[in-house]
């Protein structure tokens, strides 16, 4: 029955225009934002000074001109498109009630847990192939722009890949519970990307500026799910998870912030407060839906 509810998720999302209209900005802002930070960053040295640069590197055990700037670009890449799985998710419950196909999608169902779950494993997948497009175009980005010495590591890749894949899987159920708490498309959206886009950063950047707050960025939902993936950049600069020795924290949360993920502690426990994050709103959008009138 299970598989059944799955394929007919399947099938009803396929038949939305929601998609791939939000896959191809996903791509192309990805592309794009990757783009404009590998040029940027090939120059980081020169953003960090001789002093700064040569104490990461020999922390390192590298020469300046290999310090892996790749990453920095890629995490700007990955992290803007995870934007776009978010508002997909919203869709997945929202957009049903604005719809008013949902009446149909819980009376074909034997309980609206099973179609809820069927939601949630279809969405799942959904995810996925989000973040294989966002860090493809994000890779192909970094790999243009990057100077070849510069690029990650095989392993890097490797890790951004996985990162980036939970990454968006994560954005895609935190979507779908903002969205069925909220039930409303519009209001979801709009507020979405107001908090993510606005709002938050000028908390991030005004704790740091005013009040030395350098935490504040890895516990808000956008700047956890960023340092999923930029963390790993920050991490090969020494300035997340085991830090270098000798740099003050106003270079560390530069390097984080080239990165992507601005007062990250390490890509693992972003990983986890943005799970913590995403199950408060996916049980409390999941709680509503038990009980919600669907007339």
């Amino acid at each position: 029955m299970m598989g059944n509810l799955i394929k007919a998720e399947f099938r009803k999302t396929l038949t939305t225009k929601s998609w791939w209209g939000l896959m191809i900005p996903a791509v192309l802002f990805a592309f794009l934002f990757a783009l404009i930070w590998g040029f940027l960053t090939n120059d980081i040295a020169d953003f960090l000074g001789s002093r700064d640069t040569r104490e990461i590197t020999e922390a390192l055990g590298i020469q300046a001109g290999e310090l892996p700037v790749g990453l920095l670009a890629l995490g700007h890449g990955v992290n803007i498109g995870t934007m776009f799985p978010v508002i997909f998710g919203v869709f997945a419950l929202a957009g049903e009630y604005s719809k008013k196909t949902i009446t149909t999608t819980f009376l074909t169902a034997p309980n609206r847990v099973s179609a809820l779950t069927a939601k949630m494993i279809t969405y799942i997948g959904w995810g996925l192939i989000y973040g294989i497009v966002i860090i493809a175009a994000s890779s192909l980005a970094t790999a243009i722009t990057v100077d070849s010495q510069r690029l990650p590591t095989a392993s890097q890749w490797l890790g951004v890949l996985g990162a980036g894949l939970l990454a968006t899987v994560l954005s895609t159920l935190f979507g779908i519970g903002v969205g069925a708490v909220w039930n409303s498309v519009v209001g979801s959206v709009v507020t979405l990307t107001i908090w993510m886009l606005i709002v938050e950063n000028v908390l991030v950047f005004v704790s740091f500026g005013w009040l030395r707050i350098e935490w504040l960025g890895g516990v808000l939902p956008n700047g956890t799910v960023n340092g999923i993936v930029g963390a790993i950049g920050a991490e090969a600069f020494g300035a997340a998870g085991v830090k270098v020795p000798g740099l003050d924290k106003e270079t560390t949360w530069f390097l984080q912030y080239f990165a992507g993920a601005p007062g990250a502690f390490s890509w693992w426990a972003s990983a986890l407060i943005f799970f913590a994050w995403t199950m408060i709103f996916f049980v409390g959008g999941w709680a509503a839906n038990q009980k919600r009138d669907i007339t």
